[in-house]
């Protein structure tokens, strides 16, 4: 949770920032709440959560023992405990809520803080629990947390963390199911096997509490990424992702590994564990009571497959996975087998002609606007010198304009001619575009990795006066790190001119610069569609700098997601009936190496080993929200910056291409499934099964594109037959399960036959629903 507050005093709980009706809808799923009030929470969120103009305050210093600062988060935490409070939400009250947590990962920057740290520290947790919610509070990654609060744990894996207490329960409040996307960055993304196992880790280690981070992956809409750089996507490889689709088979494993460990619920309440080395990285944890209850987890932290015996009897443990034993002795799911089926997701493309209103031919479709070149807007100021663009925009825009219009003094002949010079500026970032004589001279960004910018560009001077037009942007405020509030952005110099024929200097820093906040098309109120100004020619301008597009649209067909594809534009900002829709930046694009066809599950997780799409536009795609729209009349608007088609753009949904599994006779049969052997009337053994289910309500699985019973290779979209297939996968797997929403399919030789004996085989199967 962020601070929800414009300025001083007001709050805006409007739309979807509606925490009381968000907190409803979660308590109405059935689900429970853990309120992570902050105020600071990081998130990739635009400067941490915090709204500029606290930065503003007299005297203020955030997060440490600073008098101003503590006055508002105490305010902003009061206020949100309050409003719980007044529509019961706590559990103390009957309602949803059973945590609380104030501030965020602050152990990971306490040192910097010096003295300052440790009293605030104290003072935020008596601060919080003086509220009266009637729930526990916790701290994240703050070891120091002071009783009563309750210290957690963020990362890939929390099996080794230790509260600070023995009174203290061992509390997981970000697993992180994946990473987060940066301009410029490839895809990062986390195999289902290595989140199974992180999960598993942690239970079978004393875990009481576990949170996904993120669970729902999601869009940051308008202005709201922080970083900078951060992608408008934060989809994070996330179970459900941006566009609320389930990500398969990471979704569907996910829900095995938990109704496992759920198996095993009596036993884990109800004393503590005891740990076993089963050999070299095998671990045997069994959670056992005097009245029978017993349940166990066979943990392999190696990456090489093991055999180990256990209670007398032998079990496979592939590399870096947990087998969960609800009853010390069968196994009901091991993490590095996913009995879950896969799906390929697809986006089906829509050309913008396709779309476009009936009522609108396609010659007049788009309208436009050049936004001004320098400055236009009557509230601009003069200034002697360089300004650093955050204290000066307060954040209200992306946008800042640095002008000069100067003429080169006489005794500078190589810089007064008319010739070749070279722009130097130097910036603390994150992007700029320089104008000469009105014409764009160059453009240069920063990166997520140093949003710094040093550029020489070459230029053509005119004789006497010249104009120097400079706009530079932001692309998210930082987020993250110790005083991460007074990182600046912005042109902050030198910037000086350069001649090209004997070298010789001229400083433009200390010059009387004209600066304007912001575009006059943000003034104007363009990105509503709605101003008198949009020109309708034929002769629509492309590849221009510093223009407006508007045109209108029907939604796509059917009730799929949609997204924009944004290829043959620069970089901007668009925005659909009003709304934006964030930042497009199709042209940075990712390195071209670091990516790989698969990845290991195996071994430690980190977010840089496993990335996809290098090379390519780091998003190209951009979610807007069916919600958003009409079935007709729906307004787009663009503002591109650098120069673009816009008549290349396109529509389109989000889709399912193809459901994939690949169950091998040594997999645990299904979860649900499972009966304690106590229980069993039958004594039957029960089989893995292949499992298959169209995602949507209405259809059926209308095609089977493959399927091999055997050793099949490849994985899924790419399968092929091994050296050993049975000849009567396809007919059995098309019987069982061609017109039907979803199917399952014994994977034995007494469904198919032995094609090759003595061989653990396995069942992989592509199909297609309609």
């Amino acid at each position: 949770m962020s601070f929800l507050a414009l300025h001083p005093l007001k709050f805006d709980f409007e739309g979807r920032k509606d925490l009381v009706k968000f907190v409803k809808t979660v308590a109405a799923a059935g689900l429970v709440v853990h309120l992570r009030i902050g105020p600071y929470v990081c998130a990739e969120w635009n400067y941490g959560g915090f709204p500029l103009w606290l930065h503003f305050i007299p005297g203020i210093q955030f997060r440490t023992d600073n008098g101003p600062f503590k006055t508002e988060m105490q305010r902003f935490t009061a206020k949100i405990v309050d409003m719980m409070k007044q529509e019961k939400l706590y559990a103390s009250q009957g309602g949803p809520i059973i945590l609380s947590q104030i501030e965020n990962e602050y152990g990971n920057v306490a040192s910097s803080f010096g003295s300052g740290a440790k009293p605030y520290v104290n003072w935020a947790a008596t601060m919080a629990t003086s509220l009266d919610t009637g729930v526990p509070w916790v701290m994240c990654q703050q070891a120091d947390a002071p009783d009563p609060i309750i210290n957690t744990c963020n990362g890939f894996y929390c099996d080794q963390f230790t509260p600070n207490s023995n009174s203290k329960p061992k509390m997981w409040t970000e697993n992180w199911s994946g990473w987060f996307l940066s301009f410029g960055g490839a895809v990062p993304y986390r195999p289902a096997e290595d989140l199974a196992f992180a999960v598993a880790r942690f239970f079978q280690r004393g875990g009481t509490f576990q949170n996904y981070y993120m669970y729902h992956g999601g869009t940051n809409f308008g202005r709201t990424t922080g970083g900078p750089f951060i992608a408008t996507s934060y989809d994070y490889d996330a179970p459900i992702d941006e566009y609320g689709l389930v990500r398969q088979p990471k979704w569907g494993h996910l829900r095995d590994v938990h109704k496992a460990i759920k198996l095993c619920e009596d036993a884990l309440v109800a004393t503590d564990p005891a740990y076993t080395s089963l050999g070299p990285n095998l671990e045997g944890t069994v959670y056992k009571t005097d009245s029978g209850l017993c349940a166990a987890f066979l943990a392999n932290v190696g990456t090489s497959d093991a055999t180990v015996t256990f209670n007398g009897k032998s079990y496979q443990l592939p590399g870096w996975s947990v087998s969960i034993l609800p009853d010390c002795k069968n196994v009901v799911l091991n993490t590095a087998k996913i009995n879950s089926m896969s799906m390929i997701p697809t986006f089906v493309y829509e050309s913008l002609s396709e779309v476009v209103d009936s009522s609108s031919t396609i010659n007049s479709d788009w309208s436009w606007i050049n936004e001004p070149v320098g400055i236009s807007k009557k509230d601009s100021f003069v200034k002697p010198g360089l300004l650093e663009q955050i204290n000066t925009t307060a954040d209200n825009s992306d946008y800042l304009w640095y002008s000069l219009s100067t003429n080169i003094p006489g005794d500078e002949p190589a810089l007064n001619d008319g010739s070749q010079g070279v722009l130097h500026i130097e910036s603390l970032g994150h992007a700029l575009h320089a104008f000469v004589n009105k014409k764009l001279a160059g453009s240069k960004a920063g990166n997520s990795g140093n949003s710094k910018i040093a550029v020489d560009i070459p230029v053509t001077l005119l004789p006497g006066k010249n104009t120097f037009d400079l706009l530079s942007l932001t692309v998210g405020l930082q987020n993250y790190g110790a005083f991460f509030d007074t990182w600046g952005a912005g042109i902050t110099g030198p910037v000086k001119l350069k001649s090209s024929a004997n070298g010789s200097i001229i400083d433009l820093s200390s010059q009387q610069w004209t600066y304007q906040i912001g575009l006059q098309g943000e003034d104007k109120g363009l990105p509503s569609g709605s101003s008198s100004m949009w020109i309708t020619q034929p002769s629509l301008p492309k590849n221009q700098p510093l223009t407006w597009y508007k045109t209108t649209f029907a939604a796509p067909a059917g009730n799929d997601p949609v997204a924009i594809d944004f290829s043959g534009m620069g970089k901007g900002e668009a925005w659909v009936n009003g709304q934006s829709i964030g930042r497009y930046w199709p042209t940075k694009v990712a390195p071209g190496s670091g990516c790989a066809d698969s990845c290991n599950y195996r071994g430690a997780y980190s977010s840089s080993k496993c990335l996809k799409s290098c090379g390519k536009p780091s998003q190209q795609l951009y979610h807007v929200p069916r919600s958003w729209l009409k079935p007709s009349g729906n307004i787009l608007v663009m503002f591109e910056e650098v120069g673009g088609d816009p008549t290349q753009i396109s529509f389109a949904t989000r889709q399912v291409e193809s459901l994939c599994s690949r169950v091998s006779e040594s997999h645990p049969s299904p979860v649900d499934m499972w009966i304690p052997e106590s229980e069993s009337k039958t004594g039957k053994t029960l089989r893995p099964v292949l499992s298959m289910e169209c995602p949507r309500p209405n259809q059926v699985i209308s095609k089977i594109k493959f399927a091999s019973f055997g050793t099949p290779q490849g994985t899924c979209g790419s399968f092929s037959h091994g050296k050993c297939s049975s000849n009567q996968a396809l007919a059995v797997v098309q019987k069982a399960c061609i017109g039907s929403k979803s199917c399952r399919v014994d994977v034995s030789i007494g469904a198919f036959g032995d094609p090759c004996k003595g061989v653990t085989k396995s069942l992989a199967v592509e199909a297609s629903c309609a």
